[in-house]
This record gives C-alpha cells, sequence and structure tokens, in this order.
C-alpha cells in the first residue's frame, strides 16, 4: 500500500483594504518610516476597522474565497482548523464561528493556539486525519485581528501587527507529494517575555486590568528576538539535515513575517538565497497565525509540482517549529 501524505491542494489569503502607514503611525506614536523599516522591514499593515468583524471574519472570506477557486463546496469539507491568537471570544471557538458562515455546520470544527507557529501546528495537526484516513478534506485557516490587542500608544508593538488571514484545502495524496516531516517545539518558559496579561482564568477582566492597560500585547523585545533567531533558524537546519536537503534542493523558505532580521539569519543559517525566500512583511507586517498561508498566496503562481519547501515560525509561548513539504500542484499562470 502506498503510504498516503497529506497535500495543500488550494490557497487563499484575505485582507481588509484599509491600509496603515508608516507615515499615519508617525501621527499616533513617537517613530518614523527610517526607524521602522531599519529594523523590521515593515512599510505598511492591513487593518480591519469595523467593529462588529472579528478574526472569524477574516478567515471566513478567506476559506469563501478558497472554495470558490478550487471549486469545492462547502458541504464536502470534513474539518475547519483555525490556528488564531485572538479568537473572536473564549467560546465558542472561531472555527465554529468560521464553520457557520460558509454554510458548514455538521462538521467537525475547532481551534488551535500556538501563537505565530499556529499555522504550523495546523497544518500538521490536520495531516494526522489524513494519513490515516479519518478525514479525505481539511481547510485549515489562520487568521487574526492583531489590532484588537494592540496598544497603539507603545510605539515598540504597534508597528509591528496587521490583521489578515490565509486558508488552504488538504487532501490525501498517494504520489509522494505534501507534508514529508514536521518538527514543532515548545518552552513555556518564554510566556513571561511575550503575553496578554488579562482577559484569562488566571486574571479576568475588571476595570484594574482595563486601567492597567493588561490586554493589549505585553512584549519584552530582545529576549524574544533573541529566541526567534536562534529557534527558527536551528528548526530550520535540523530539519533539513533529518531529511539529507542541501541548499541546492530548497525551492523556497516560507517564513513568519515577524521581523526581517530574523528571517535573514534563518536563510542564512540554511544556506538560502534572498531569492529563495518568500516575503510581504513590507506590506502586512506580522500577521501572526495568517503570515505563512498569506505567503504561499502570493508566491503560488512562481510554485511548481515537486517544488520542495521549508515552513518555519516562531511565536509566544513560546512555540517554535519547522514544517517539510513537497507542493503538490501547478499553479495556473
Amino acid at each position: 500500500m502506498k503510504k498516503i501524505h497529506a497535500a495543500i491542494t488550494g490557497i487563499q489569503g484575505y485582507v481588509p483594504e484599509y491600509i496603515l502607514s508608516n507615515k499615519e503611525l508617525e501621527k499616533l506614536v513617537d517613530t518614523n518610516d527610517e526607524w521602522i523599516v531599519s529594523r523590521t522591514g515593515i512599510k505598511e499593515r492591513r487593518i480591519l476597522k469595523d467593529k462588529n468583524k472579528g478574526s472569524s471574519d477574516l478567515g471566513a472570506e478567506a476559506i469563501k474565497l478558497l472554495l470558490e477557486k478550487t471549486k469545492t463546496l462547502a458541504e464536502e469539507i470534513d474539518l475547519i482548523i483555525c490556528a488564531t491568537a485572538t479568537p473572536d471570544m473564549l467560546f465558542p471557538s472561531t472555527a465554529c464561528l468560521i464553520a457557520n458562515k460558509i454554510g458548514a455546520n455538521n462538521i467537525c470544527a475547532f481551534d488551535v493556539m500556538a501563537a505565530c507557529s499556529g499555522f504550523l501546528y495546523g497544518i500538521n495537526t490536520a495531516s494526522k486525519f489524513i494519513e490515516t484516513g479519518t478525514y479525505n478534506k481539511v481547510i485549515v485557516v489562520g487568521c487574526d485581528k492583531m489590532s484588537s490587542i494592540v496598544d497603539y500608544t507603545q510605539r515598540t508593538t504597534c508597528v509591528l501587527f496587521g490583521d489578515g488571514a490565509g486558508a488552504v484545502l488538504m487532501e490525501p495524496n498517494s504520489k509522494g507529494l505534501g507534508i514529508q516531516d514536521a518538527i514543532l517545539r515548545s518552552d513555556g518558559g518564554g510566556g513571561e517575555f511575550l503575553k496578554l496579561k488579562a482577559g484569562g482564568s488566571l486574571s479576568p477582566a475588571s476595570h484594574e486590568t482595563v486601567d492597567a492597560r493588561e490586554h493589549y500585547i505585553y512584549q519584552d523585545g530582545q529576549p524574544v528576538f533573541k529566541a526567534a533567531v536562534k529557534s527558527m533558524a536551528d528548526v530550520s537546519e535540523e530539519i533539513m539535515k533529518r531529511n539529507n536537503l542541501t541548499s541546492e534542493d530548497v525551492a523556497w523558505l516560507v517564513p513568519h513575517q515577524a521581523n526581517k532580521r530574523i528571517i535573514d539569519a534563518t536563510s542564512r543559517r540554511m544556506g538560502v538565497g534572498d531569492e529563495k525566500v518568500m516575503l510581504n512583511i513590507e506590506r502586512y507586517g506580522n500577521t501572526t497565525t495568517a503570515t505563512i498561508p498569506l505567503c504561499l498566496w502570493e508566491w503560488e503562481e512562481k510554485l511548481n509540482k515537486g517544488d520542495n519547501l521549508i515552513l518555519a515560525a516562531f511565536g509566544g509561548g513560546f512555540t517554535w517549529g519547522s514544517i517539510y513539504l513537497k507542493w503538490a500542484y501547478d499553479s495556473q499562470k
């Protein structure tokens, strides 16, 4: 019997229309375009301005477009896994809300929370359902309305994040294409450096937590940066060695779009040139769980069947990981 792999058979992204540029941020906090670009590589980011919409709306739009693009009916989907750091609410899950919005109300749906590594955790989880024959059509969507937890009075964090969503359709493949290997890791000790202090069971919302602005992202930049550089580079090099891949074998590095300097460090460790690195951080900033699928969506026309891709991410938790996959189809250019 041929081994079954879980392959991506369709990709779609969605970003809000409103563009928040570095020039506009200069009016909000003490910063400037040169400072932001030189330290992060970000020039602008998209923001979901509608206060009545959340992450589920971003995710639902991406999936609706994906279903149309792949000529798939909502009722054909067996499972939706939503990776998000900004759920619409603690419960019901954002995946359940998305399923309802696309008209799929009789399927398995759940959320995965691994911060910026969430999409990798999500597609690896999906692969196990597919490899075991449990499900045949799985959608994994990364969606985050980061603007909902960004403090726009804090210049160190407000310049980093944007809103967006990216979704993939995953199906069985018996020809050796799809996910080949995954390394996923975590270190809960890193939680003190990157977190949302209040809003959970440990520190429920109160006048005190709101007044202390504890419902916004807290990040201690230097420890996070150092851990991200080391972890993403280490795990990407490890997955290459484990699968006997050289830099020439790798068609594309698809890195989490948190900081251009972190991405550069990872590609250098892998020996992969800039021409093989997917980037869109300058336009979207850090969309957390959506960065990797948004990159795949924008670069889809350059992907060829059989291409070796290395996906790498680092996020709060700390969480990090890398996935090696063989691209499963030629795009319709």
